[in-house]
């Protein structure tokens, strides 16, 4: 399985890239993998200021739903517009197109508290 180095890691299997203040927010390879086919993702939250752990959306599968864990407080700035018609991008994709939300993070610094690549796969068994 692939965890990029230069992504953050939420032990609810969420990750972050951090772009200045604004983070791209996704599921991990391995959260995909665990859902299997994806069939929808509902996030209704642009606009909204999210805490920290709070969920901003849902995930729907085949079999489960799954909520999506604000990996850092922010406000919600975008969702993927290309999951309206194509959810199973986070099941090709899920580090490239099939990124969730971007959100303008309240403080920067918060994200280094969340796990490296190497923790997060230490956290999963991989």
């Amino acid at each position: 399985m692939n965890f990029p180095e230069e992504l953050k890691y939420t032990k609810d299997h969420e990750w972050v890239r951090l772009d200045g203040d604004t983070a791209t927010i996704g599921i991990t390879e391995f959260a995909q993998s665990e859902l299997g086919d994806i069939v929808f993702v509902d996030i209704t939250t642009v606009g909204d200021s999210v805490d920290k752990d709070s969920v901003f959306g849902t995930v729907e599968a085949v079999k489960t739903v799954s909520d999506l864990f604000m990996p850092v407080t922010g406000e919600v700035l975008e969702v993927n517009p290309a999951l309206d018609g194509n959810p199973e991008l986070v099941n090709t994709d899920s580090y490239g197109e099939g990124w969730m939300i971007k959100a303008k993070v309240a403080n920067v610094a918060d994200v280094d508290g969340l796990l490296t690549a190497e923790a997060y796969r230490a956290l999963i068994g991989h």
